[in-house]
């Protein structure tokens, strides 16, 4: 594999600080050839509005941050109408609203701070404030070498910092790493494939077995037509996986998107002996985990391509506390939890996705033909007053307004739906990334990163997209169509004024939209070898905690009393609590799965090699057929790994159980419904 990009020296983090509107040569005149006779329903009106939006960019400014070889001067001669009409619309629906309302408050970063809040946000304040902290110490003891290289190096940076300040002593990186000399070698885990979902096993050779078609992970074209395939694996970090780079590579300056769907590669990936784990599939504790580890992983990956990663610095988003747009996707979830609990996107979010879906697919120019401005700002103020009290008709939207009210809700979010914080990385990944492999793995992580709400409404977003797409003969919408409509309301977020810069991405974030949609099933998809990491963490803070029992009396005297109360008669029939000590006795290589909400709650099973998590669920079903109660008859049971070296995980159907058993032996196995 080869990649070819222009090395940018040292990797650092650096604040955002907004420009004024910038002037780039030649710019009006590419644009305005790129828009063709009108065609659509965006007549000379449309060609009008997309002239204006090239004659704004021609404005006075700052050089561009972001190369024109990947972005608006590189589309195959492609027509980028529909996304400045997009901008144009989104200009013109936001004439009549607040200003003070959009922005989004910055703060300037001070020489050490931004390493200092790198290691805040990987997990490792410990290195800052210089406390034993349990987790802290846990996550050094499993970074890979390349994680190690980079929080090493933003810790020198921090250290350097303080010296120079005259603060207070700090420590020594090599005191961290073990090391003795100016030029320390890191005691990090090894980079050999570990079994995904799990632990390296010794002498275990990974044995890997192909996803089905009708598995989402055979992510690629779905109409045929010829595309290059390539396999993924979870096994290795990404940035341990990267090859090492020439020191002198010149960027393309022919690099181009094509619009075709065929130019975008077919990724299959395998399902090892763990299966594979999905997003939902992790208890919260541990998903924190995961977005610490993955912060840490995307640093690495880009340390290792060369590519300097950064990260907006917001001081406070300012955002209505209650009513429908507007309002932070947090405070929004809050309100209606309170409502509907356990919801995981918006209700007003899921409604017009739901109007949608039934209605809209198949209307033609969906998402692109604008609804009526006054009849979408009405259905707007009336949704505000009425949704809440059921009384708001549905049947009177159009299917046009409702995608203009889709848009202007992920337009008037007070933070972007792919958070502020990680946009410029997000536009990173494509002008300074060529491979779209590479594009992908960087694209996984930062999925990873995103705060739970913004993530599962994106995935709830992006499954409606693909509806969309797939409608595409009756529609007439394609995937580029869909991407170059979505990414302005997705990439420019100021308010009135459009950040230069982001304009200047258009194909750049039309490029980045497509591959969410074509890849999403591959994105909400946990890496196993970070699931693998974070085993490691729970197992090393385990051992931390035994380690500080043994030497504290009272406990040990309260263990004594629970040894005693262990020793008294077993929990009556029935009950739905099951301690770990029931499982002290039973043999190696056999598990008691419980299933609380079964007529026969309890079940001793003999694990073989072929033994499979589905087996398990097919045994129980044909055990309790008859005694369940109908509530549990219509609900989609799943065997949970549950304690020990992992918090909570819903086990992939697929899943060998053996394997799984041996990489966390101290687990406890239930049988439960999975969380919608």
């Amino acid at each position: 594999m080869t990649m070819e990009m222009k090395d940018s020296g040292s990797v650092v983090l650096t604040a955002y600080h907004p420009h004024s509107p910038a002037r780039i040569p030649g710019m009006e005149q590419s644009f305005v050839q790129d828009i063709p006779p009108s065609h659509s329903p965006t007549s000379r009106k449309s060609l009008s509005r997309c002239r204006r939006i090239n004659r704004m960019l021609s404005n006075e400014s700052v050089p561009p941050v972001f190369s024109r070889s990947n972005s608006q001067a590189s589309m195959d001669s492609t027509s980028m109408e529909d996304f400045w009409c997009e901008v144009e619309s989104i200009k013109e629906s936001r004439e009549d609203v607040s200003e003070e309302a959009m922005l989004l408050e910055f703060k300037p970063a001070d020489e050490g701070e931004l390493e200092a809040e790198w290691l805040q946000d990987v997990g490792l304040s410990t290195l800052i404030s210089g406390a034993e902290e349990e987790d802290g110490q846990a996550l050094l003891s499993t970074l890979t070498r390349t994680q190690a290289a980079a929080v090493q190096k933003r810790y020198n940076t921090y250290t350097q910092t303080l010296r120079k300040k005259n603060k207070h002593t700090v420590r020594d990186v090599r005191d961290i790493f073990g090391t003795s000399d100016s030029s320390p070698t890191f005691e990090t885990v090894p980079v050999s494939p570990v079994s995904s979902n799990g632990i390296q096993l010794p002498g275990q050779k990974p044995v890997w077995k192909s996803v089905s078609s009708k598995s989402c992970l055979d992510c690629g074209i779905d109409k045929g037509s010829p595309s290059i395939t390539e396999e993924l694996s979870y096994d290795v970090s990404f940035s341990e996986s990267i090859t090492v780079l020439p020191k002198t590579q010149e960027w393309p300056k022919n690099q181009r998107f094509k619009k075709e769907d065929s130019a975008l590669p077919k990724f299959i990936v395998r399902k090892s002996r763990f299966g594979l784990t999905e997003v939902g599939d992790l208890s919260p504790e541990d998903m924190k985990k995961i977005r610490n580890l993955s912060l840490l992983e995307l640093t690495a990956f880009y340390d290792a391509l060369g590519v300097e990663l950064k990260r907006n610095r917001v001081e406070r988003v300012r955002g209505r506390e209650n009513g429908l747009f507007g309002v932070p996707l947090t405070v929004l979830l809050e309100n209606d939890q309170k409502k509907v609990p356990g919801i995981k996107v918006p209700l007003i979010f899921q409604k017009l996705l739901l109007k949608l879906e039934e209605t809209g697919l198949e209307t033609e120019g969906i998402l692109r033909v604008p609804g009526s401005a006054s009849r979408v700002k009405n259905l707007h103020q009336e949704l505000e007053a009425k949704f809440y009290e059921d009384t708001f008709d549905w049947d009177q939207v159009r299917n046009n307004d409702a995608a203009g009210l889709l848009k202007m809700f992920i337009r008037e979010l007070p933070s972007p739906l792919f958070t502020v914080e990680y946009l410029p990385a997000f536009i990173t990944l494509v002008e300074k990334i060529s491979k779209i492999k590479l594009q992908l793995q960087a694209l996984h992580l930062l999925i990873m990163l995103m705060p739970e709400a913004n993530r599962d409404t994106a995935k709830a977003f992006l499954q409606f997209l693909k509806k969309v797409v797939a409608n595409e003969g009756k529609n007439k919408m394609n995937l580029w169509n869909v991407s170059m409509i979505v990414a302005p309301n997705l990439f420019i977020y100021k308010g009135k004024r459009a950040n230069q810069q982001e304009m200047q991405a258009a194909a750049t974030t039309a490029h980045i939209v497509r591959l969410l949609i074509r890849y999403q099933d591959i994105l909400w998809t946990v890496p196993s070898f970070l699931i693998s990491q974070v085993r490691k963490m729970n197992e090393a803070a385990m051992n931390n905690s035994k380690r500080q029992l043994m030497f504290d009396k009272g406990v040990r005297k309260l263990l004594r009393r629970k040894t005693m109360e262990r020793e008294r008669p077993e929990r009556p029939e029935g009950a739905v609590t099951f301690p770990p000590y029931l499982q002290s006795d039973i043999p190696e290589g056999v598990i008691r799965v419980y299933a609380p909400l079964h007529s026969k709650v309890s079940m001793a099973i003999q694990l073989n090699s072929q033994t499979k998590a589905k087996d398990i669920l097919a045994r129980f079903h044909c055990e309790n057929s008859r005694g369940s109660s109908q509530n549990m008859r219509g609900q989609i049971q799943s065997l949970y790994e549950i304690g020990g070296n992992i918090g909570q995980h819903c086990l992939d159907p697929d899943a060998f159980m053996l394997d799984v058993y041996r990489a966390n032996p101290q687990a406890e196995w239930v049988i439960k419904p999975k969380a919608s």
